[in-house]
């Protein structure tokens, strides 16, 4: 199977609302864990989930896009992200 197709596979078994552990995306999608561990890796490098210790969530627009422009202005901007959770730079970062 082509990387793209399990990523979609992947994709679409996480609740639009919620979060699901990797263990239950293992078995609800009946890849091997390898597999979906590195498409969960993709998927976050895209900005398209989060992943935090064992729960995947999907990002919504609004949060992929902020993260995205985290991502390629990070030097000047006035906030970060850390956690879920904007919050202003001190002037030592």
């Amino acid at each position: 199977m082509r990387e793209e197709d399990l990523d979609w596979a992947v994709y679409h078994r996480i609740p639009e609302t919620g979060d699901i552990t990797v263990e239950d995306l293992v078995a609800d999608t009946g890849f091997e864990p390898g597999a979906v561990t590195a498409s969960l890796e993709r998927l976050e490098h895209y900005l398209l989930i989060r992943k935090t210790g064992k729960m995947v969530r999907l990002l919504s627009i609004q949060e992929s896009l902020i993260e995205c422009q985290c991502r390629h202005t990070r030097e000047d901007l006035p906030f970060v992200i850390e956690n879920g959770v904007i919050r202003a730079k001190r002037s030592e970062e």
